[in-house]
């Protein structure tokens, strides 16, 4: 069991002169925003707890004291170092904030984003996208949509029982929990972990969705010669059956970026542009890829044989 220190009990030590030896386990960004006055900074990441044992047993050194924000990270950090055969390792109670509420002297840097906030926005980002993704009724995405959000939320399941975050441990590692100097008032961290969930939340409400036109509509715009049909799946595809009328624009060759005359020749911009796959999938991603392009391109959730049951007229190129 990892022994524990009240704030004021490490306050008195300090008072009466006692040796403290106090590592914060935090973040760097973390510790320059603030820190207890006497603590050095060890990430928990980074703590190497074999070492550590090793260059402190039999010297004579007296307990160890582990702090971080709310007492979460120390504790681990004891358990490792318990672990490694260090007996004397002490977790200040309640962390940081509770030694400043103690009258414990502390230093204070740059304002920065405690990693517990940066879990709770990672974590909720990604639920928000998995629902998005799930509400989007294509397969895979909705599917993973599902999955994904099940995954965030099993792994807070864990989190809470086992008081151990995967998360927040891969979080620690990025660049901007490595140092918090940015010179104004917003952290680099804030800025950085802010641009990026934005970023990720833009791409899913940005992204193609399938287009709710019913089939015969559509059917109807081409025949009127206002739409033509895009099959983006491969030649090989193509060559085992494809729809009558309709023009093959490979989803390979559109990521590794066709010339601007070379799809004019293929796809009028004057028209609107349905385009299909197999399954409905791989059409979104062509439709991401055409439309910063000009084109008025929309998705058909329904795969070439869904097509081809709803009616429109198939044609078969034999294989050579």
């Amino acid at each position: 069991m990892v022994a524990t220190i009240t704030p004021q009990s490490l306050a008195e030590k300090m008072r009466q002169g006692d040796t403290v030896e106090l590592i914060d386990v935090r973040t760097p960004a973390e510790f320059e925003e603030v820190h207890v006055e006497s603590a050095r900074n060890v990430p928990l990441d980074r703590l190497d707890a074999s070492g550590l044992a090793a260059d402190r047993r039999g010297n004579g050194h007296g307990p160890l004291y582990l702090i971080c924000r709310s007492g979460g990270r120390s504790r681990q950090a004891c358990e490792k170092l318990m672990a490694a055969g260090l007996g004397e390792v002490v977790s200040v109670e309640g962390g940081t904030s509770a030694c400043e509420s103690a009258g414990l002297p502390v230093v204070r840097g740059r304002k920065t984003m405690s990693l517990e906030r940066q879990v709770r926005i990672a974590a909720g980002a990604l639920v928000v996208i998995g629902a998005a993704l799930a509400a989007s009724d294509v397969e895979p995405l909705d599917m993973i949509g599902l999955g994904l959000a099940g995954f965030v939320g099993a792994g807070l399941v864990f989190a809470g029982i086992t008081d151990t975050c995967g998360m927040a441990m891969l979080i620690a590692r990025m660049p901007w929990n490595q140092r918090a100097g940015c010179g104004n008032a917003t952290s680099c961290s804030t800025r950085s972990l802010l641009a990026g969930l934005l970023a990720a939340t833009a791409a899913v409400a940005t992204a193609a969705a399938p287009t709710d036109e019913p089939l015969p509509s559509v059917r109807a715009a081409v025949a009127a010669g206002k739409a033509v049909i895009v099959d983006v799946r491969e030649q090989r595809e193509w060559q085992q059956g494809h729809l009558a009328g309709a023009r093959l624009v490979p989803l390979s060759a559109l990521e590794r970026g066709l010339p601007a005359e070379q799809l004019a020749r293929v796809l009028p911009k004057d028209k609107v542009i349905y385009c299909h796959c197999a399954y409905g999938g791989r059409c979104l991603e062509a439709a991401d890829i055409l439309r910063p392009l000009g084109y008025d391109v929309r998705p058909l959730a329904s795969g070439y044989d869904d097509l081809v049951n709803a009616g429109f007229p198939a044609a078969v190129t034999p294989l050579r």
